[in-house]
Formats: structure tokens, sequence, C-alpha cells
């Protein structure tokens, strides 16, 4: 199965909530490589490589997050994988 990459712009009450240590924890479970970051304009973006049902997964994670996160939007949009990374990483 071929890898794909899928970027994702988590909006709401998302920083502050150890939101990027729960994404890393999932992302690292299912075997996806790729990063998540805080943004200046307090959402979170992820991008994540590996296959689509697993991307699919992680993608399902960030509507609920963390126990103390209210997500009101995930931005998704599915991208050629790059091969550029080497696990998963809080930037």
């Amino acid at each position: 199965m071929a890898n794909e990459q899928r970027h994702l712009l988590v909006e709401g009450h998302v920083q502050g909530v150890s939101f990027r240590a729960y994404t890393e924890q999932k992302a690292s479970e299912l075997g996806l490589e790729g990063y998540v970051r805080n943004l200046p304009d307090g959402r979170v973006e992820v991008v994540a490589e590996g296959p689509e049902d697993r991307l699919q997964t992680l993608e399902d994670w960030c509507w609920q997050g963390p126990p103390a996160a209210k997500v009101s939007l995930v931005r998704s949009e599915e991208r050629p994988a790059s091969g550029g990374f080497s696990g998963f990483s809080i930037r």
C-alpha cells in the first residue's frame, strides 16, 4: 500500500491542553511519520505520512483530541508523500 500525506489544521481550544503530546503518541502508535506543531494563530498543524487508513484514523482522532481539548474544526488536505520524515515529532 502506497503512503500518502495528510495536512491537518486543527481549530478550537487546542493549545495548552497537551494536544501535541497526545498527537505524537497517537501518530507513533499508528506507525505514521511527520510532525505536529502549534501555530501562532492558535491552531495546531499536523503533517503525517503513511497508509491512507491510518491517516484517516489519526484525522478522526484529531476531531476529539485529548480530554481538555475543544475541537471546533479540522481542515484536511491530502498530498503526495514526501518520504522526508523519520518518525513523528513535536516541532
